[in-house]
Order: structure tokens, then sequence, then C-alpha cells
């Protein structure tokens, strides 16, 4: 671990899987009482879209992303109307022409680079310190609005209706959820790459679910169970010459099916 932590963009990477674990435990939470593991896959496979665009405007691609996913995200609300983001064809449809317009942005624009392939299947040896500061404002925002909303954000995962009726504003608090939810994708992206990324989010949260009596113990247990997998993955990536995403991935769905077989046993 020490040898591994000697060089910088290992540093880089230990930081961001580090600050990557809250907002992944915390929104991953959250999606997962909501029952939106589907919505993230939408999210992350539209922002490609965004990928492609910024590649042939020349812009940083994570710009392009950006825009894409916070886009498709408020999108997929605003179809879904008063439901909880049951839109399965809206999803389908924003997963799939936001793969098919990056792949024509790419063609046009000529590009296809290690940079790119990152974006897809993620590259923690590429970090940067502009990544961990971005990661490190998101961590923020999540968690001032999570400490300050907390009732809001309970209220709508489990009782829309009655929240409403109780006076709050359900459609700001419903948005500033898919937005937190969008952003976070785009920063995981760099963990697993869109492909994974649903991984990464609903795994953890899945986990934490089942031994948590509340909402906010569950997003305790989920950061902490994200953080645990997302360093064995990266040690274990190092250790065995792999590439960290997969392997990160791997190792949670190793103790999530552990734990299914577990307590399938017990129940």
């Amino acid at each position: 671990m020490a040898e591994m932590l000697s060089y910088t963009f290992m540093q880089n990477a230990f930081i961001l899987v580090t600050l990557t674990s809250i907002s992944c435990g915390v929104v991953g939470s959250l999606i997962t009482v909501n029952r939106m593991s589907s919505f993230t896959g939408s999210i992350a496979h539209a922002s490609f879209g965004g990928l492609g665009l910024a590649y042939l405007l020349g812009v940083h691609p994570m710009i392009g992303a950006t825009v894409f996913a916070v886009g498709s995200a408020l999108g997929i609300g605003a179809l879904s109307g008063r439901n909880k983001l049951g839109s399965d064809t809206a999803m389908a449809a924003l997963w799939a022409t936001g793969m098919a317009a990056g792949l024509v942005f790419i063609k046009l624009s000529g590009t296809y680079s290690a940079d790119l392939m990152s974006w897809l299947f993620g590259s923690l040896m590429t970090v940067s310190t502009t990544d961990v500061i971005l990661t490190g404002i998101l961590d923020i925002v999540v968690l001032a609005s999570v400490i300050l909303l907390y009732k809001e954000f309970l209220g709508i995962s489990y009782d829309m209706e009655f929240t409403r009726i109780q006076g709050v504003p359900v459609w700001f608090v419903r948005g500033l959820f898919l937005i937190m939810a969008a952003l976070t994708t785009i920063v995981l992206m760099k963990v697993t790459g869109l492909i994974m990324v649903i991984a990464l989010l609903t795994i953890p949260a899945a986990i934490a679910e089942k031994f948590s009596g509340s909402l906010k113990r569950m997003m305790i247990l989920a950061s902490a169970l994200s953080f645990l997998f997302s360093i064995t993955g990266l040690f274990l990536a190092w250790w065995l010459d792999l590439p960290s995403g997969p392997v990160i991935i791997l190792v949670s769905s190793i103790v999530f099916f552990s734990v299914l077989a577990l307590r399938g046993k017990t129940d």
C-alpha cells in the first residue's frame, strides 16, 4: 500500500474514491429507496451524447457530459409527471438517443482517444487535481442539501402525495435530487466509467438497506461500503495489474451476492 501511494496519480485516485464514496452513499441510498436504478443508467448513457458533442466542439468532455446528464435527469422528471420516475419509455429513449448521438458526434470529430475510453470504462490512473476539487465541491453540495432538507427528501422518497399536502415544494426538492443524482453519476464515471456506474451507485446502498433501520443509517453505511469496495478494488487492480473500474465492481458484486446468499440461509 505504501509503495502504491508513493505515486502522485495514485494519491489522486485514493482521494477521489474517498470523496466519491460520500456522494455515492448518500445519493445512491436515495436512488435505491426510490427504486431508480434504471434512471441512473439512463442518465449515464445519455451523457455519452454530451461527451461526443464536447469532442466535436473542442471543449472539456466533463462540460458536455454534465449538461446532457442534468438535462436528461430533469427531462425524465418532467416526463414522469407526479409518479416516482417510473417512465420506462422516457428512460429507454434517452438511453438510446444519448448513445446514438455520442457515436455520431465522435465520428464527425474524428476522435477516438484513450481519454474517451476512460469515460466509458473508468480510469483512476488519469485522475487530475481538478477532478478531486470538483468532487469535493459536489460532496459539500450533497451533504448540505441532505442535512438541510432531510425530512423533505425522506418525504418524497416514501410518500410524495402526503409530502405535497404538507406544503413542501415537492417540485423543487425533487428537481434538486435529480440534479444531485446526475452530477454524482458524472463524477463516478471517472471511477467505473458510464457503462458500470449504475452498479457502484446501487450495490453499496442495496446492501446497506438490508442492515439499516433508517434512511440516515443507510446513507452512512452505504458510504462506508462504497469506500471499502473502492479502496479494495483499487489495491487489487494495482497488485494484479488490472483495470481499476471493473475490479471495484467485481469486489462490490462478490460482497453483494455473498450477503444475499447468507441472508437467504438465515431467513
